[in-house]
């Protein structure tokens, strides 16, 4: 992707037909191939502050993308999918440009990297909505923003935001000046002018008559958060999962603001596996956050955590051991009961230390994480990227385990057998029976005398004895022990007992004995 000051002054460079064949080879190779976009893909584009992801939120009628007063608080590409009148689309926001083409005097490290990202949507977009702030009036950067995607050779509507009232429709006729013909003056605050905008965006599109989001019956995909503290490398390693510049990476903390949903296909084996990577902003100290968007991006990355599946837990191997932070975190993961990898970044950078030695460190500073697989891993260099691919086809494939109550049962006893339960106060633990009651996390029941007589450590030993019997790993397992008395087993037995002669009997009654005739008449046959 190229990221020249110059490039957006003329039409944007096509992906050449080599790169296009070498990437297919490395994303094959890696076992990861980006999402096929077969819907239309529609771009928000104009300069800072005019309103693009509060046009974003409404379209998509839900807070997506983090909107604040302050100027250039959207910064990589954010996607996300949408429906209007039946007619499915891709729709992406991006940051401000606030370059002119060919300018090199202070230019900053965002401005150059916005563009970039503001260049990769553009070149992906079938139709672009070239947003301005027709409070603010026409300005000389709208008319360069203007130019540019003229040059682009794509549909451009021009969308006039922030026309809250009947006088500031009538402002928005010096856009005429831009030469886009017919201007949508649109407010995002009370939602007017978005569907004629839709309409006019998406004239053409046949409306879908397959399985979508409507039925219902799409297969949902499978959702893959990055999570950690700041700086540690979750960017770079999103970038390397999809061989491609697809969020902005810097060495300044904080660079990744919102959460971003990137629709990819995952290759587990032979199966070709509908997934969304979610980069997050790194999850700092709460004493430490003073800035309301750094509050809004904490709450995103939380949301982002409760909607995952699987959590790529990032931390970095070149401090030896997991921080206070990295613990919290951990501590959150394992509360949500997601699936998690730890990734240990930047092995790298690390020199002096073999691999085993740290591996156990970092084991023995996350104890309530040991069911997590831990993975040395170089975004960098795409070290030990394959084994991460494996974990994460094996933590996919127990999401749909189901153990039987009379597998589990078999398990509980043997474990009884071979440490036997804790007594207390002269009372003895007992087990009843057992069974699973769900999954992601695992979850069971255990029908017990008293759940107070069982101690922390045997329940503990009962946790890690299915997951050995199981072989369940990635997820932390989840053990609920509710109270039963002899005599309620005794009825359960009784009612079961009871329901099997009823419908033993009913069998009977509805049995209907073969006629004679039908006999003679096969007999004859």
């Amino acid at each position: 992707m190229s990221s020249g000051l110059s490039s957006l002054s003329g039409p944007f460079p096509p992906e050449t037909e080599e790169k296009k064949m070498r990437k297919n080879e490395i994303n094959k190779e890696a076992g990861v191939s980006d999402a096929a976009l077969s819907l239309p893909v529609i771009a928000i584009v104009g300069r800072p502050n005019v309103g693009k992801s509060s046009l974003f939120n409404a379209i998509l009628r839900r807070r997506q993308a983090i909107v604040h007063f302050d100027s250039g608080v959207t910064r990589d590409r954010i996607s996300a999918s949408g429906v209007f009148e039946g007619r499915r689309f891709n729709l992406i926001d991006t940051g401000g440009l606030a370059m002119f083409s060919g300018e090199k005097r202070k230019v900053g490290f965002w401005d150059q990297s916005i563009e970039a990202q503001v260049e990769a949507a553009i070149e992906s977009a079938v139709t672009i909505l070239f947003v301005v702030d027709v409070l603010a009036g026409l300005s000389p950067l709208d008319k360069e923003i203007a130019g540019r995607l003229r040059a682009s050779s794509k549909k451009v509507i021009l969308v006039a935001n922030k026309a809250d009232n009947y006088k500031a429709e009538h402002l928005a006729d010096e856009f005429h000046e831009l030469g886009f013909g017919k201007i949508h003056t649109v407010s995002c605050l009370h939602r007017i002018g978005i569907e004629p905008l839709m309409a006019d965006a998406l004239a053409g599109v046949p409306k879908n008559t397959e399985t979508g989001d409507e039925s219902g019956n799409e297969p949902r995909p499978l959702r893959i958060a990055v999570l950690g503290r700041p700086n540690v490398g979750k960017s770079s390693l999103v970038n390397r999962l999809l061989n491609e510049d697809r969020v902005i990476v810097s060495d300044v903390a904080g660079t990744t603001r919102d959460a971003i949903d990137i629709p990819f296909t995952l290759k587990c084996g032979d199966e070709d596996v509908s997934a969304v990577l979610v980069d997050t902003a790194g999850l700092r100290k709460k004493s430490k956050i003073d800035e309301a968007v750094e509050r809004y991006s904490m709450m995103r990355a939380e949301e982002a955590l409760e909607n995952a599946d699987i959590v790529l837990f990032v931390i970095e191997a070149t401090t030896l051991v997991s921080t206070s932070q990295d613990k919290t975190i951990a501590r959150m993961i394992q509360d949500s009961g997601k699936g998690c990898i730890i990734i240990a970044n930047k092995w790298d950078a690390c020199s002096g230390v073999k691999q085993k030695t740290l591996v156990e460190d970092l084991r023995a500073s996350l104890p309530k994480m040991l069911y997590a697989p831990l993975i040395l891993l170089s975004a960098k260099s795409g070290y030990n990227l394959r084994e991460l691919f494996e974990a994460i086809a094996e933590l996919r494939a127990q999401m749909s385990v189901k153990v039987s109550t009379a597998m589990l049962n078999r398990i509980l006893t043997d474990a009884q057998v071979r440490n036997v339960p804790p007594i207390i106060g002269g009372r003895p633990f007992k087990i009843y029976y057992g069974t699973m009651v769900g999954n992601c996390p695992p979850r069971f029941s255990l029908f017990v005398n008293d759940p107070k007589l069982c101690a922390d450590n045997y329940k503990a030993y009962l946790e890690n004895y299915m997951r050995k019997a199981f072989s369940f790993t990635g997820f932390p397992i989840r053990i609920f022990m509710k109270a039963r008395r002899r005599e309620d087993l005794n009825e359960i037995l009784a009612k079961k007992k009871m329901f099997k002669r009823k419908r033993e009997e009913e069998k009977r009654r509805n049995f209907k004995p073969v006629r004679q005739e039908d006999d003679d008449m096969d007999f004859e046959d």
